[in-house]
């Protein structure tokens, strides 16, 4: 069995690093992002060294082996780009929409979430990744405060804070094991296990074959849900032609019936972060967290995504709320939504991720 230590576990990746007076920047602001320390292992794989262990409100209740190491990082304004040179799903691993939210939507309702959300969140990824299968499958509604206050949503979880945490949603083992999942039918904790009941979300021998000889992926829709911009724990992408793959430390999450993974980061002096200010309701934030046509996904690892100019699509994107030290103290608190959402393609589409 392998050792593992318990590393500043005492914080949660919910609550938000403390951070110094901002610097003054012309094309962003310097903010606080947390990583894992220099000295934590990296890992592709699962070692057992680096966990959480996760209830059924989706809450994690320990955290073991996270060494964290805050760092403050130039977070660029990708607003301030002209349109030719703005971030795409398919270089960067992130790209801004525009996409009025529906009306109508309680997003403390976990059926209307569901049923009347989800519906868009297939349009919207569909359009910007060309998918001949869009299904989205998961969600969370993020806030500090509803976190903290223990808001529950109606038929689902509990509200969760803003993970203040470098990391992508998927890795090399367990992003193809959640497509796979998604054969078989919904278990305690799948969030459209109220929904189906004991139908499957997709069909296993088209995901059979588009694993062998295709391309799928899983693309996450964050929107901001209320009328505020995004000013409290906004959230920022780094850019994956930044990223090598020695920067990755696998984080197991551990679920009553089932074993998830994220990767978290180690910090690299190339990384560069963007984020989009002020974050409305009618704008529809994409993000990579898994395509199976990277190159580190291609290789299993072996090589890690290109740098910038090469032509390939990357496998994810790190991403992770910071705190903006220009927010004002009596900002209010962001209310946020990601869905997540597979993509399958077949040969005959085009694919634009």
């Amino acid at each position: 069995k392998a050792t593992v230590s318990v590393l500043n576990c005492a914080m949660s990746i919910y609550e938000a690093p403390s951070v110094a007076a901002g610097r003054a920047a012309t094309d962003g602001v310097y903010g606080s992002v947390r990583y894992l320390s220099a000295q934590t292992e990296s890992s592709l794989f699962r070692n057992g060294k680096v966990y959480t262990a996760r209830d059924k409100d989706g809450s994690d209740n320990i955290f073991v082996g996270c060494d964290y190491a805050p760092r403050e990082m130039l977070i660029r304004n990708a607003r301030l780009l002209p349109p030719e040179k703005a971030p795409t799903l398919h270089a960067n691993g992130f790209a801004l929409c525009e996409q009025p939210l529906i009306e109508g939507v309680d997003f403390l309702k976990h059926h209307e979430v569901v049923r009347k959300y989800y519906p868009t969140c297939a349009e919207v990824v569909r359009r910007a990744t060309g998918a001949t299968v869009v299904a989205p499958f998961d969600h969370n509604v993020r806030s500090a405060t509803g976190s903290e206050s223990k808001k529950r949503i109606a038929g689902g979880q509990q509200v969760q804070g803003a993970a203040h945490i470098v990391h992508g949603d998927y890795t090399l083992t367990s992003a193809a094991q959640r497509v796979i999942d998604l054969t078989n039918p919904p278990k305690v904790n799948d969030t459209l296990r109220s929904v189906l009941g004991d139908k499957p979300l997709l069909d296993r021998a088209q995901v059979e074959r588009v694993m062998k000889t295709g391309r799928w992926g899983i693309v996450n829709v964050w929107r901001n849900i209320v009328d505020e911009p995004v000013l409290v724990n906004p959230l920022a992408m780094c850019d994956s032609t930044t990223v090598a793959k020695e920067d990755l430390v696998t984080f197991e999450i551990h679920y009553a019936d089932r074993i998830g993974e994220n990767y978290f980061a180690k910090h690299r002096k190339e990384h560069t972060w963007w984020h989009f200010p002020r974050l409305q309701k009618h704008e529809a934030l994409l993000l990579k967290t898994w395509d199976s046509a990277g190159r580190l996904a291609r290789t299993n690892g072996a090589e890690s995504d290109p740098a910038a100019g090469s032509g390939e699509p990357c496998s994810f994107s790190f991403h992770s709320a910071f705190v903006d030290p220009t927010t004002p103290k009596d900002a209010p608190d962001r209310w946020s939504c990601e869905v997540r959402c597979v993509v399958l393609f077949d040969d005959s589409c085009s694919a634009k991720m």
